[in-house]
């Protein structure tokens, strides 16, 4: 028996809207996309700067993301959240580079493929020894974890 055409989630293109309760093989399609966002980051990767690493993540978007996702913004905070949460369950569970930069990259792009904005953040510890971490925010709020870097703000892209 089929559903209802009004309680399928919502798509763009052939992207998913993360919903509770998604259907196996619109995960199985979402984390196929994660899958191909990443692969694509990675290969961009080589011997290319931050910057231009984000650039690239947010280029090329659909003219018809816009308001693909609704326009409320507690809306479109519940999709980021979903989708950093699908981001880090996917990479975290596949032989990939799972670091905080590559999954920042592609949940950039899974956002901006939906019309969702969102800002790249890149902070940084020097004491007791040196280290980075890169989130992504959406409206000001964390999608990915920032583990203690939210006073250690170095870049917004």
């Amino acid at each position: 028996m089929h559903e209802p055409v009004a309680s399928r989630p919502p798509r763009v293109g052939w992207r998913v809207i993360p919903e509770a309760g998604l259907a196996f093989h619109l995960r199985l399609l979402l984390g196929a996309e994660i899958i191909v966002t990443y692969v694509r980051t990675r290969l961009r990767m080589r011997g290319t700067d931050v910057r231009t690493l984000v650039a690239a993540s947010r280029a090329g978007a659909p003219p018809s993301a816009a308001g693909a996702v609704s326009d409320s913004a507690q809306e479109r905070w519940r999709v980021a959240v979903r989708l950093g949460y699908a981001v880090g369950r996917t990479l975290g569970v596949l032989p990939t580079d799972s670091r905080c930069l590559v999954q920042s990259l592609v949940l950039s792009r899974l956002l901006a493929v939906r019309g969702i904005p969102s800002t790249l953040v890149i902070g940084a510890h020097s004491r007791p020894d040196f280290a980075a971490h890169a989130w992504v925010e959406y409206d000001g709020r964390p999608v990915l974890p920032r583990q203690g870097f939210h006073e250690s703000r170095l870049l917004e892209l």
